[in-house]
């Protein structure tokens, strides 16, 4: 066919030439090496992220109770050469005030990986993945109760009311899977939420499809009634009734946000039923990823929290955006199924068996993620809630130390094989880059994209965020500074 109005080459070239421009502009601005930023789901808060993200998903391991970081990753020597003599500083006040001498570590501390950073025994097989990890040996927090402590680590205040990191991360960003929450707790065996109940996991003033969804990672049910007791079909057509009553009553709320997540919560659900028992379903896992794990594992409580890091990363590949996992109790010195790493009693005997719990499964999660490509896209999060005091409590035990303590991260942009800051040569308070947890969190979301200062929620006619009024990115532990 002629075209009506022929025009020559160069004049087709003039005409266009603003086209190919924009056809190279847009492909520049798809490189994020040019500014680039992921594209965010439609439930996220925000419309883009801030900048580039390192990460896409957090897995917290959540050490509940409180662990001894002179006993796992900042050795004290002086320790060991004073044992059983008084406190040469002042002592602070402590949760129970049964305040003895110094004690020594009853574990063995060995450089680690090519990086030789300091791991305790208690800890083997983390050993093995020292290099992945950076070491934060100066945390700090204000509060010495775990409760506090715990509402404190997980949302930045320490009473109840407050959205939780993982709301927060799921409100921001949305989730990559609608079959799926965007914040999943996992629990196995005897594990219960710590000090502070379910409340912990809230969503706080944030829409409701935010807050922490509990999966049973090895009961029949995850879920309680996930198995439907009516046909798929039925189900759809009840729930496409009652959205038309929902949609007029949303019309007339003005689209509250709190209506609307219910009536999301209420989708979300319906589709769980089917996401969530295939989730659960590891009968498709090899033999080698369960022996890896120790979900095969003879020691039940071991094998119950394998299972939930071998469902993390599971979450991880279903596009979860933030999953936290749950201790499960050995009943060894005042360690109950709230706080099992509480031992202000039998220290060495309660920090082993929860040690021993933990290690294998942690760093085959590591291992299996760096193998499956997915450990540079995963920000993994090791804390308890404080540390423990250089000084025993009664004879054998340690009581809560808020002072310093040391968290670890790896994954998602981290600069592993380091340590960064200091406490004393006790280990007993800080003395160089005093961390605190808005610190903590700050660096979380600027890992995922996310500049903490402007994810916000307007509630109560203030502006709210995970960090308060605080925090800073610790940029000395990622791997672009």
């Amino acid at each position: 066919m002629t075209c009506p109005f022929p025009i020559s080459r160069r004049q087709m070239l003039q005409r266009c030439s603003t086209g190919f421009g924009a056809v190279a502009l847009a492909g520049l601005m798809s490189d994020p090496a040019y500014g680039a930023t992921t594209p965010l789901p439609s439930d996220a808060a925000l419309r883009q992220l801030h900048h580039a993200p390192r990460a896409k998903h957090v897995i917290f391991c959540f050490m509940s109770g409180g662990v001894s970081h002179v006993d796992s990753f900042d050795p004290k020597p002086l320790l060991k050469k004073l044992h059983g003599e008084p406190m040469p500083v002042k002592v602070e006040r402590t949760q129970f005030n049964n305040n003895g001498n110094i004690m020594a570590s009853p574990f063995e501390f060995a450089p680690a990986g090519e990086s030789g950073i300091p791991v305790s025994s208690m800890f083997p097989e983390i050993a093995g993945v020292a290099d992945e990890l950076a070491v934060i040996r100066s945390m700090t927090t204000p509060v010495n109760e775990h409760a506090q402590g715990n509402f404190f680590m997980h949302s930045g205040f320490p009473f109840m009311g407050y959205p939780s990191a993982g709301a927060w991360c799921s409100y921001g960003l949305g989730t990559e899977n609608r079959d799926l929450p965007g914040y999943v707790v996992l629990q196995s065996g005897n594990a219960t939420p710590p000090h502070g109940g379910v409340s912990l996991f809230s969503n706080g003033f944030l829409p409701a499809q935010h807050q922490g969804s509990i999966l049973q990672a090895d009961k029949a049910e995850a879920i309680r009634n996930i198995r439907p007791g009516e046909p798929v079909r039925m189900q759809r057509h009840r729930l496409d009734f009652a959205r038309q009553f929902d949609d007029s009553f949303l019309e007339r709320t003005g689209t509250e946000p709190q209506v609307e997540a219910a009536i999301r919560n209420y989708e979300t659900a319906f589709r769980m039923q089917s996401a969530v028992p295939e989730l659960c379903d590891i009968s498709g896992e090899t033999k080698q990823t369960l022996q890896l794990y120790g979900v095969d594992s003879d020691d039940t409580q071991k094998a119950a929290y394998a299972r939930q890091c071998l469902l993390a990363r599971r979450l991880v590949e279903r596009g979860v955006r933030f999953i936290e996992l749950s201790c499960l109790s050995r009943g060894i010195g005042a360690g109950q199924a709230a706080n099992p790493w509480d031992q202000h009693g039998d220290l060495e005997n309660g920090h082993r068996a929860m040690g021993f719990q933990v290690d294998q499964p942690i760093a085959a999660l590591i291992r299996d993620l760096r193998q499956r490509g997915l450990l540079d896209e995963t920000l993994i999060v090791w804390a308890g809630e404080f540390g423990r005091t250089p000084f025993s409590q009664g004879s054998n035990g340690r009581d809560h130390n808020p002072f310093g303590f040391s968290v670890w991260m790896a994954g998602g942009g981290i600069r592993g094989g380091m340590t960064y800051g200091e406490t004393d040569e006790l280990g007993y308070h800080v003395v160089e880059n005093r961390c605190e947890v808005y610190d903590l969190w700050a660096t979380v979301l600027h890992q995922l994209g996310v500049d903490h200062e402007k994810l916000t929620y307007r509630y109560g006619g203030r502006d709210f965020r995970l960090t308060d009024v605080h925090g800073n990115v610790l940029h000395p532990v990622l791997q672009n500074g």
